[in-house]
């Protein structure tokens, strides 16, 4: 007989970055950090510092598959989060899985993959063509930065329009970040069906870091297994990396770290 406890369950598939920065370890952290607990499958392996990444491979999707099924029947799964997949097998496996979940909230981190980590223009519009049509449909919430938004959206032509698309496509909330950018502010726009439904001004960090999709998607996630309303599980979420993101350190020679538990140092 399976016990269950009080504490809320995010199920996060995404990549292993093994510098820390980003992917499974930023969504565990992110979790932990606010109260949540993170049930892991991992989806894809990088050789990556904090750098670039080096290469790329994508788990095999009857393992996948496998992980999920598991970890739904053994524990409440209260939100969903996807980052980066792999491969367009692994979209089409998830799909599949997630159908059977219906009332599960997904968090959609619309990962996309640059041609300078050696993939090529094909599989990389593969995966994007996967993503678009068998798990936008499915998201409740989905948090591209600019490109990622434009890159989901190759016909627009502006903004409005750009968001409009990847709406259609059928997520029900689209929080676009670093929609504009200046020395000092740091600008993300929410919309749904409706259109914009509210624009964020941030002040501008001054440090380059890198994991900032992998935490705020992460943070939404664990906000919704809370169960917070959409519109506070966005900005409450976007709070939470704008803090982490302040907080970074340098671990590495590259891009600094998100410090997701930086509270616990004021201790």
């Amino acid at each position: 007989m399976n016990t269950t406890g009080d504490t809320p369950v995010v199920l996060s598939i995404n990549y292993h970055d093994p510098s820390g920065c980003s992917g499974i370890q930023a969504d565990i952290e992110t979790c932990a950090s606010l109260g949540v607990h993170c049930a892991t499958v991992i989806s894809t392996v990088l050789s990556k510092d904090t750098r670039e990444v080096h290469d790329i491979i994508p788990m095999s999707s009857s393992l996948l598959i496998e992980q999920v099924r598991m970890t739904f029947e053994d524990m409440p799964i209260h939100a969903v989060k996807i980052g980066f997949l792999g491969s367009v097998d692994n979209v089409e496996v998830l799909h599949s899985i997630l159908n059977d979940y219906p009332d599960v909230p997904l968090i959609l981190e619309p990962c996309i993959l640059s041609p300078h980590t050696g993939a090529s223009e094909t599989h990389i519009n593969n995966l994007v063509q996967a993503v678009k049509t068998l798990l936008l449909p499915r998201a409740t919430i989905t948090t591209p930065d600019l490109i990622e938004a434009h890159t989901l959206s190759q016909s627009a032509d502006t903004l409005d329009a750009c968001a409009a698309e990847i709406l259609e496509n059928g997520c029900q909330h689209l929080l676009i970040s670093g929609c504009e950018r200046s020395q000092t502010s740091y600008i993300s726009k929410w919309f749904n069906h409706r259109g914009l439904v509210r624009t964020f001004d941030w002040p501008r960090i001054q440090k380059h870091s890198h994991g900032c999709g992998s935490t705020l998607s992460a943070s939404i996630a664990a906000y919704t297994a809370h169960g917070l309303s959409v519109g506070d599980c966005i900005e409450q979420g976007q709070q939470f990396t704008w803090d982490n993101l302040n907080a970074s350190r340098r671990v590495g020679m590259g891009q600094q770290t998100p410090n997701r538990l930086h509270w616990a140092n004021k201790r």
